[in-house]
């Protein structure tokens, strides 16, 4: 046994945030896009989607 006491609110948080960090890894590996990843792709988008109805023939 330890010689000193464990104080259990301390314990307790830890496991609350242990649990809490690993929900947080596993929602960033299944929706994980940063912010400006997000940013450049809708970009992309508006930018091919303008260069195609610019080509766009009308009769």
């Amino acid at each position: 046994m330890s010689d000193a006491p464990i104080n259990l609110n301390r314990a307790r948080k830890a496991r609350a945030r242990a649990k809490g960090k690993a929900l947080a890894d596993e929602n960033a590996v299944r929706f994980g896009r940063t912010k400006a990843q997000k940013t450049l792709e809708r970009s992309t988008a508006q930018k091919s989607a303008q260069k195609l109805d610019n080509h766009k023939r009308e009769p």
